[in-house]
């Protein structure tokens, strides 16, 4: 027991990955297709109740860190400044991961020479149009935001009530010293659900692993490779050039010090699932303050979403090269703005980013027959490909933070620089 509790939790985690791996592939082998998949069921229930309990404490943990974080700014006028610098940098590692991702499409032509008549046509309900879900930041009932874990709507009402309790001053303190305490209680309960992760992480990929198997991949080969080496180059280029070059930190030190929340989104495949220990991580491993942990990430868990963006990209040419239809100039600008903006508050649960892939592919004129059958192909195995995607979401959150938290002077760099004792 003291070897386990005192072993990194990401290390636990990719034991648990690769033990998981290796026993769904083993099952499905020796007992059979029908068989391994009836066992892996009753073995996924184990990952299922890990998701549950993430998903019980993402609202309230987003919710209290965002009040008490800022709270903890001590004036409102500071809150304006780090959101600023935190939507702009948002913005431009997107644009940086549009282009990625057009890049990788353009290079790999994933879609060249696949044949989609074995597919089976997704039908999508239509599009929510943007002006709405805008207009869907504003709770008409914070309760009711509250209840059904709308994230954009908590976000915004946690945010103002935040402002709220410091334009109060003195009459406020003790709101903001309730906000803090419950902020600490329920960090304090993600801990406790993060000690499960290895065994959660181990039985939902035993089920991937076990039902899709490694043809999965060799499947969707070249696509799989654009999305993986995009989503590497943008995170090694951009995230990295960002802390080693601009903040002028250790490069090695920031990915070591996230190590535990990039191997949770690998294997739930959830920006939102992942959030309490991305905060964990930002807070105790990195050195950012409690002010900026608690006010961007939950922020970056909803708006920034660079590997979705990159994603749709690939996507959106791997379309146009199985269809054959013809792209001009002005199509990579329009595919890459579409990209971005569809990204935004993307529901940060597997595979919700491919759903999307409608509105992106309107930009060429693509039928809805042809749109079907994209996503029905994609769809059995884009959990595979959702599991990177998500890694370069949280890493980035992360990126943004550290370069707000340090630009504030909010970043303990002592900490950041410290070795990990294990």
């Amino acid at each position: 027991m003291a070897w386990w509790f005192g072993t990194k939790l990401w290390k636990r985690v990719f034991l648990g990955l690769v033990l998981g791996v290796a026993f769904g592939l083993v099952v499905t082998q020796s007992m059979g297709p029908e068989a391994g998949e009836a066992l892996l069921v009753k073995v996924k229930v184990i990952g299922d109740i890990f998701i549950r309990l993430i998903r019980m404490i993402v609202v309230p943990l987003v919710f209290f860190t965002l009040v008490s974080g800022i709270y903890a700014m001590g004036e409102p006028k500071k809150l304006g400044t780090i959101g600023i610098k935190a939507f702009a940098l948002y913005l431009l590692t997107t644009f940086f991961a549009n282009l990625i991702g057009l890049a990788m499409g353009t290079i790999f032509q994933p879609g060249k020479g696949v044949d989609l008549g074995g597919a089976v046509p997704k039908q999508m309900g239509e599009a929510q149009p943007i002006g709405e879900r805008l207009m869907g930041i504003i709770p008409e009932n914070p309760f009711q935001a509250l209840v059904e874990g709308d994230i954009l709507a908590v976000i915004f009402f946690a945010l103002l009530l935040g402002v709220g309790i410091l334009m109060a001053g003195e009459t406020g303190k003790a709101a903001g010293k309730f906000f803090e305490a419950v902020a600490e209680g329920v960090l304090k309960m993600t801990h406790i659900i993060m000690e499960l992760a290895p065994f959660g992480v181990f039985a939902l990929i035993a089920y991937v692993a076990g039902t899709q198997g490694v043809a999965t991949f060799t499947a969707i080969l070249s696509l799989t490779l654009a999305v993986y080496l995009g989503a590497a180059l943008h995170m090694l280029i951009v995230y990295g050039g960002l802390i080693r070059i601009v903040l002028n930190l250790p490069f090695v030190d920031f990915f070591r010090g996230i190590l535990d929340p990039m191997m949770v989104a690998y294997s739930t495949s959830s920006s939102s699932a992942t959030l309490p220990v991305t905060i964990r991580a930002a807070e105790e491993n990195l050195g950012i303050s409690k002010s900026v942990a608690g006010s961007v990430l939950p922020l970056g868990a909803t708006i920034n979403m660079d590997g979705t963006s990159l994603y749709l990209g690939i996507v959106a040419l791997f379309t146009a090269q199985v269809f054959g239809y013809t792209l001009e100039p002005q199509h990579y600008v329009l595919i890459a703005l579409t990209c971005a903006l569809v990204s935004i508050g993307t529901a940060g649960v597997p595979s919700a980013s491919l759903f999307l892939l409608a509105i992106v592919l309107e930009v060429f004129d693509v039928t809805p027959e042809h749109t079907a059958l994209v996503v029905g192909f994609i769809f059995p195995f884009d959990r595979l490909l959702d599991m990177m995607r998500t890694v370069t979401n949280v890493t980035g959150d992360v990126t943004v933070a550290t370069a707000v938290a340090k630009w504030e002077g909010e970043l303990d760099e002592e900490v950041f620089r410290a070795r990990p004792l294990s």
